[in-house]
């Protein structure tokens, strides 16, 4: 299981959580994001991947972050269209497309985006652009066919270890976590980070 853990911006705590047990980081640049990140950390991440994410963004910008951030994922969290997902692949990234998830035909969505990115994320549906800090009912997920892996996100907490443990479908990749992970935005409790991230691999 992908251990993916987003919204990194203090320099000290990439590096505290990078030593744990973890595939992916993200940093978000979505301006009306609260861990918005607007300068380059002076450590990123070496030994996992990372994860840009970004909300309808111009790809003119994405393209001049990257070239800083050195991403090995770009998540589209905004209505970006498969044309706009099939121009950034085009120029060599690699893909996560998020959707918001509340009823099983938001899944219908997908299908579009077959064949265009490396993950899916699926995460709760809300007012903003994810950080709800709350599940959505994971048994929708049953009706998803699509061939796209996907990770799961919205609200994961510690509290979701034994649901994680059960939770079974052919294309579940792994796990995005965040707001519930925090002591402030943007700032990780590396020592629950740890707990939760050792339970899960047991």
């Amino acid at each position: 299981m992908l251990i993916k853990v987003c919204g990194m911006r203090d320099s000290e705590n990439i590096r505290e959580v990078e030593k744990l047990d973890i595939d992916m980081m993200g940093m978000i640049f979505h301006k009306g994001s609260s861990r918005f990140v607007a300068s380059l950390p002076h450590y990123l991440p070496g030994k996992v991947k990372r994860v840009g994410v970004f909300v309808n963004e111009k790809q003119e910008t994405i393209l001049t972050l990257n070239n800083q951030f050195l991403f090995n994922f770009i998540q589209l969290h905004g209505t970006e269209s498969p044309e706009y997902c099939v121009s950034l692949r085009d120029k060599g990234m690699n893909l996560i497309k998020a959707f918001s998830i509340s009823t099983p035909a938001d899944l219908e969505a997908t299908e579009k985006y077959e064949g265009l990115c490396s993950y899916f994320l699926f995460d709760t549906k809300c007012e903003g652009h994810g950080g709800s800090g709350k599940q959505f009912d994971w048994s929708i997920i049953s009706h998803y066919h699509g061939l796209t892996p996907f990770l799961l996100s919205g609200g994961i907490s510690p509290q979701s270890v034994d649901k994680l443990k059960v939770f079974h479908h052919e294309r579940f990749a792994g796990i995005d976590i965040n707001s519930c992970f925090e002591t402030a935005p943007a700032m990780k409790d590396v020592e629950k980070l740890k707990r939760f991230v050792n339970e899960l691999k047991k």
